[in-house]
Order: structure tokens, then C-alpha cells, then sequence
């Protein structure tokens, strides 16, 4: 089930960008406008807060160049603004500005628009292409909080069943508590060293820039991505100071085998600093009544951790333990479902109501469909969960007297063996020291410390009684219901029917955690209506990106292939440029070197080198200069080995 769990979620996370929580609502100089003097800021001002990049503005002068900035900030000490200063001396013209900014609930969001100095520019801007996403960062990125949902709510869920379910059989839980903290600490890790290309749209490769990373250390989400690791390290170290879990029950507080408070208090507190982790870096922490609702996200999630982990701690133990666990633990596990069930419904209605702002939005928005989505997986939850009870309580009452007694009989006979060890332990090391104080005694010693002779079995006067055996009686087995016909007992009939609703429950929960993940990379319909409300959206004046690819080939081993080159944005003045090598299958390649030049042969100039590096995977230069426009000759150099290279030429038209 992990397995296609996880090929699921590499096929969503490679479906597309998640989508910008942060709308802009407004611009100063607005999108479209003619000012009479150059402007000495521009302003943006957006739905909720966010956080700026080095790179967040880019501002084009009418003839293609790039405007020298200074640092972005936020306009007046307010966070859901962004500002960045102009230089003096601006030409009349069409000015182009392209943004990027990073939403209160982590995740990218860009867009560009115009506006005119004095006057417009003769030539209209270009409508520009989508705002950049990597899909290989984006992909991983996505894929990486999809199993940091899941890991938490296997790590959580099953820490809460053994310690409050407390299953006779511990030992098969070892496996999916150690499953979940590796897969969530590994999963939180590549988030934290993702994040920085994910803000920038950049390639996995840039994640090895220092400088972007210690950036994003001092941002909110890097923040809080920190804090989860630092968190998963302390709950290591608690769990690793406990016993193991198949001997849990031997460090228990009381007589009926509760944790004690002391262990349920730290473990709660683990808990809920986990699930604020995500709450202060999602959409719980943008919007109206953010306490609330990071209250509201802490307690949904530690909720779903409850029911959807402590089903699949159950689903092990119904399906692993050597004997199959008492009704109690089933009874237990049952009352803890119902109380999660109704905590995430109550909070799953304010954070719909919070996220919608109308019933309209429930058909007319994207997060509304995938809300309703949810919804219905929620129904068929609740009937798979409500079967299960069902079958809980039908197993509850199968259960005769003599069976419940004989379970209490058992829990306490292994709370006696496992107290006995240690004496155990001391019987066998006397009997090891037995035959060393037979062979060292002297031979005409008396007899008295020498083990008795066997006893003869011919009956003869005077033969010495068989000595006891120094190992003290091992207990009884506990008995089992007998059945001596083939048919089935009604309890074992509930027990195999609840293994196969449990089954059935665990799986659509699956179903309903991926949709939950989904819901958290879509933009909020009561944002949506704010931008709406604000205007149309800007039409942005930067130009497209063009691509080229040009394939290439030699009569040597890995010499067949292609280049894929992008120039950003493709116009006269300067540009940024993006080489990757794929091979005959498609599939990225490693070229040792790149090289391109430009030539303009009726005007006589070039060949411009593009200066390309080498970025780790791909290769780029962002201050290409492309001074004229026109019909460029672009040739590629491709070295597939130390002594083989090839050289193709591509035309490309440069427009003004």
C-alpha cells in the first residue's frame, strides 16, 4: 500500500505548479497607467502577506534593458505590500515590471504588468507566458510535502494508538513508527533544500547556492521546515529512551497498563508542535482570524493523525500480532476514532466556511470543487468508519465472560513473565556455576553440597530421591476459546469482518489525505473573490520566452541528442539564457561542455560568445546582450566526450 501510495503521489506532484495563495490587489503605478513624471517607487499591495526575494522585481525600460533597483521591501511596515525604489533620469516610454513574491502560506506566486512614462511606448508589449515554474523542482517539491502529511500522520497516529489503545502486541508498531519518522524526517529535509529553487521557479540544481539557502533560513517557512527537524530529533531521542515498543507495557505507570501522565504529556506536546509547524507556514497563518485558524489547523491535524494513523497502527496490529488483540484495544481505538471524527468535523467546517467565503464558490472555483471532492471521500469515510464501529461493538458483545477473563488472564501472566526475567536470568547463571563447584570439591568431602545422585527406578531401599529442578515452572499458556467443530465462533466472524472494514477504511483514507494535500496547493476562493473584486487582472508587457531545440549527432557512443535552449525574454538588449541536453529517449543528459555563439551577418557582428557555465545539470548566463534586432545565426557547441564534439547552427529572429 506505501509503495502505490507514493506512485500516486509522484504522479500528482507531477501534474502541475500548485497555485499562488497571494493575489495582487492592487499597483502603484496601476497596470496600463501614463504617469507624467517618473514614479520613485513602485508599489504592489496583495491579499495577504508576504516575503520578498533578492530578485522579486524586474522592471524593463522601453527599449528591452533592465532597470538598476535597490533592495525590494514593504511599503510602510505593512506585510502584504511590496515596494522597490526607481533611479532618476527614467526615459518617456513603456515600462514593464515582473514580480515574484513568496505567500504567507509559503508558496510562490508572480505576474508582471506595465505602465508609461509621459507617453506609450509605439510598439505594444508582448503578452508574456505563464509565470515561470521549474517542473522537475516543482514536482519534487509537492511530492515531498504530500509524504511529509502522510509520514506525520503514520508517526503520530501510531504513538497515540499504542499509548492509548495499548495493544497486548506492541512489536509489530515498530515498523511503521520507525517508517514514519524516517520518511518525515527525510521528506522535511528535501523541503528545506528545495525551498529556495521553489521560490525562485529555478532548477533543483540551484539548491547548492549558499547564499539563496541561508536566505531562506531567515524566511518563515525555512523557519518552520528547521523547527520540524529540530522537533523530529527530540522525539527521537524520547523515543529511544523508552523501552521498546514490544515491551512497552513493562514501563506502564499503572496497574491496568496506562502511560503515565508524564509520557502522555511530552508525547502531546511533541504532538502539537509538530501540526504548528504547518499551520504557521499554511493557509491557517494568512487571512481573517489567523489564531483561530491556526488553532483550528493544529487541532484538524492532530486529529486526522488520531484516525487515519492510529487505522493503519490498527490495521498492522489486526493483521501482524501473534494473537489477535482483546476487544478492549478495539473498544479503546473505537472511542478515540469517534472523538477525531468529530473534532475534524468541527473543524473542518470552519476551515472550509474560512477558505470558500460563499456557497457560490463551492461550484464556481477551483478550491471549491476540490473541497467538494474532499467532501464526498469524507462521506465514504465515515461510512466505511461507521461499519467498523459496527463491527466493534458486535465483537464488544460476541466477547463472552470466560473470554474477557481469560484476556485479563494473559495481561496479567505477561506482565508476570516479563517481571521474572531478570530472576530468570539469575537461576541460569547458578546453573552454570553448579558444575564448577561439583568438579572442585575434594573426594572425601561429605556429600552435602554435591547434587544428589538420580534416583534408580528399581524400586531399592535406600536410594536417594530425584533432586528438584533449580528452573522455576514456566507459566501456563493462556488459554483459547476451543472449538472443536470447523465452523467459525461468532467472535472470530466479527474479527475477520473487521479486518476487511478496517482494510476498506484505510484505503479510502489514503484517498482522502491525497486529496487533503491537493486542497492545501490551491488558491482559497475567498482570496480569489478579494483579487477579483480589486480589478482584472494585469496583462503583462513582459515578453515571452523563446525556445529552441536543436538536436545533434555523432557516430560515437552517447553522441545522438538534443539541446533545448531558452533565452529570456528574447528580445533585443539582455538576456538570460538555460541550455539542457537530452538524450534520444528524452531523458536529461550530462554534456562535459556547452558552448553558444550569436552572429548577426548583415550587420556584421559577432560572433557574440554567450559565456554559458555549467549550474550542475544544466547550463546559463543571465547578461547575454543582444544589441540589434534581426535574423541571428545561433551556433551550439556540444563536447559528448573528451575528444568528440559537434557543432550546430540554428537561426534565431530577434525582434526590438
Amino acid at each position: 500500500m506505501l509503495l502505490g501510495t507514493v506512485l500516486v503521489l509522484v504522479l500528482l506532484g507531477s501534474a502541475g505548479p500548485a497555485s499562488a495563495h497571494a493575489a495582487l490587489r492592487g499597483a502603484d503605478p496601476g497596470d496600463g497607467s501614463v504617469v507624467k513624471s517618473a514614479p520613485r517607487h513602485v508599489t504592489l499591495t496583495f491579499t495577504e502577506s508576504v516575503a520578498l526575494l533578492d530578485d522579486s522585481f524586474r522592471i524593463y525600460s522601453p527599449d528591452n534593458h533592465r532597470v538598476p533597483l535597490d533592495e525590494p521591501e514593504h511599503a510602510d511596515d505593512r506585510s502584504d505590500t511590496a515596494r522597490i525604489g526607481l533611479p532618476d533620469g527614467l526615459d518617456e516610454g513603456t515600462y514593464t515590471v515582473a514580480w515574484r513574491v513568496v505567500s504567507a502560506d509559503s508558496h510562490p506566486a508572480s505576474g508582471a504588468f506595465t505602465f508609461s512614462i509621459g507617453k506609450p511606448s509605439p510598439t505594444a508589449p508582448v503578452a508574456p507566458a505563464d509565470p515561470a515554474e521549474h517542473p522537475i523542482t516543482t514536482s519534487l517539491y509537492d511530492t515531498g510535502r504530500y509524504l511529509a502529511y502522510i509520514a506525520a500522520a503514520l508517526l503520530i497516529g501510531t504513538v497515540a494508538f499504542a499509548a492509548l489503545c495499548r495493544p497486548p502486541d506492541t512489536a509489530p508498531l515498530r515498523a511503521p513508527l520507525v517508517t514514519g519518522w524516517w520518511t518525515l524526517l527525510t521528506s522535511t529535509a528535501v523541503l528545506l533544500v528545495l525551498r529556495a529553487p521553489y521560490e525562485n521557479g529555478t532548477s533543483p540544481a540551484t539548491a547548492f547556492d549558499l547564499s539563496a539557502f541561508t536566505g531562506v533560513l531567515t524566511e518563515r517557512p525555512g523557519i518552520a521546515l528547521l523547527t520540524r527537524l529540530a522537533l523530529l530529533v527530540v522525539a527521537a531521542a524520547v523515543l529511544v529512551c523508552l523501552p521498546r515498543l514490544s515491551r512497552l507495557r513493562r514501563d506502564r505507570g499503572g496497574p491496568d497498563g496506562r502511560t503515565s501522565p508524564a509520557r502522555l504529556t511530552a508525547g502531546t506536546v511533541l504532538a502539537v508542535a509538530l501540526a504548528l509547524t504547518w499551520a504557521s507556514a499554511e493557509h491557517a497563518s494568512a487571512g481573517i482570524q489567523v489564531p483561530v485558524a491556526m488553532t483550528s489547523s493544529v487541532l484538524h491535524l492532530l486529529a486526522m493523525a488520531c484516525w487515519l494513523g492510529g487505522l493503519t497502527a490498527l490495521l498492522i496490529v489486526l493483521f501482524r500480532a501473534d494473537t489477535p488483540p482483546p476487544v478492549a484495544t478495539v473498544t479503546r481505538f473505537s472511542r478515540l476514532a469517534f472523538v477525531s471524527v468529530a473534532v475534524l468535523v468541527v473543524t473542518g467546517v470552519y476551515q472550509s466556511w474560512r477558505g470558500l467565503g460563499s456557497w457560490a464558490a463551492l461550484t464556481d472555483s477551483s478550491y471549491g470543487t476540490t473541497l467538494a471532492v474532499k467532501l464526498v471521500m469524507t462521506v465514504a469515510l465515515l461510512l466505511a468508519a461507521g461499519l467498523s464501529r459496527r463491527l466493534t461493538l458486535g465483537l464488544a458483545a460476541a466477547a463472552s465472560p470466560a473470554e474477557k477473563e481469560t484476556e485479563k488472564e494473559t495481561e496479567t501472566e505477561t506482565r508476570v513473565v516479563e517481571k521474572g526475567e531478570a530472576v530468570e536470568r539469575a537461576a541460569a547463571a547458578v546453573r552454570g556455576r553448579v558444575p564448577e563447584l561439583v568438579v572442585s570439591a575434594p573426594s572425601d568431602r561429605a556429600p552435602s553440597t554435591a547434587p544428589a545422585p538420580p534416583a534408580r527406578d528399581d524400586g531399592a531401599p535406600g536410594s536417594p530421591s530425584p533432586a528438584p529442578s533449580p528452573t522455576p515452572p514456566s507459566p501456563a499458556p493462556p488459554s483459547v476459546p476451543t472449538s472443536s467443530v470447523p465452523d467459525e465462533s461468532p467472535l472470530d466472524r466479527y474479527r475477520r469482518a473487521l479486518r476487511f472494514s478496517v482494510l476498506v477504511e484505510a484505503l479510502v483514507a489514503v484517498v482522502v489525505l491525497l486529496v487533503t494535500t491537493v486542497l492545501t496547493g490551491t488558491l482559497p476562493a475567498r482570496a480569489e473573490a478579494e483579487a477579483a473584486a480589486a480589478g482584472p487582472a494585469p496583462v503583462a508587457g513582459l515578453p515571452a520566452a523563446t525556445v529552441v531545440t536543436i538536436p545533434y549527432s555523432l557516430d560515437v557512443p552517447g553522441g545522438k541528442g538534443s539541446v533545448q535552449i531558452t533565452l529570456d525574454p528574447g528580445r533585443v538588449g539582455e538576456n538570460g539564457i538555460q541550455a539542457v541536453a537530452f538524450d534520444p529517449a528524452g531523458a536529461l543528459d550530462s554534456v562535459p561542455e556547452l558552448r553558444l555563439s550569436f552572429t548577426l551577418a548583415e550587420k556584421d557582428i559577432g560572433p557574440i560568445d554567450a559565456g554559458l557555465t555549467d549550474r550542475g545539470g544544466y547550463w546559463a548566463t543571465s547578461d547575454l546582450n543582444l544589441p540589434l534586432p534581426g535574423t541571428w545565426t545561433m551556433k551550439a557547441t556540444i563536447r559528448v566526450s573528451e575528444v568528440d564534439q559537434v557543432t550546430e547552427s540554428h537561426p534565431l529572429r530577434i525582434d526590438p
